[in-house]
C-alpha cells in the first residue's frame, strides 16, 4: 500500500508542476501552439489548468479515474498536434522524438490508473 502510493504522487506531482509551468512561462510556451489552432496563449492556459487539476485528482483521489482517462486524451492531443509535426521539422527530431515518446508513455500510466481507479 505505501509503494502504491508513492507511485501514485510520483506519478501525479509532474502534472502539478508542469501545470503551473504553464501559467508562469506562458509567453514562451505559447510558441508551441500550432499556428493553426485560434486562441494561441489561451490554449496555454487551458492546457495547464487541465494537467493542474489531473494531478490534483490523482494525489487527492478525488475523481481520479475520469481525471487520468481526460489526462490520456490530452496527451494523446500532444503527441498529434504538438510532437508528430515537430518531427517534420528540420533540427527537432530528437526533442520532438523523446517528448512524444515521453508522452505515450505517460499515456500508458494515466490508463493503467484509471483502470485502478476504476477497480476500487
Amino acid at each position: 500500500m505505501l509503494y502504491t502510493t508513492i507511485a501514485r504522487i510520483l506519478f501525479a506531482i509532474p502534472f502539478v508542476v508542469f501545470g503551473l509551468l504553464h501559467f508562469l512561462f506562458a509567453g514562451a510556451m505559447a510558441s508551441i501552439v500550432p499556428v493553426w489552432l485560434p486562441g494561441g496563449i489561451i490554449w496555454v492556459f487551458i492546457t495547464g489548468l487541465c494537467l493542474l487539476a489531473a494531478g490534483i485528482s490523482i494525489i487527492i483521489e478525488q475523481h481520479a479515474a475520469l481525471a487520468c482517462k481526460l489526462l490520456a486524451v490530452l496527451l494523446f492531443i500532444f503527441v498529434v498536434t504538438v510532437h508528430l509535426p515537430g518531427l517534420l521539422e528540420a533540427g527537432s527530431m530528437n526533442a520532438s522524438l523523446a517528448a512524444m515518446l515521453k508522452d505515450i508513455g505517460l499515456i500508458g500510466g494515466a490508463l493503467t490508473y484509471a483502470g485502478i481507479f476504476d477497480s476500487t
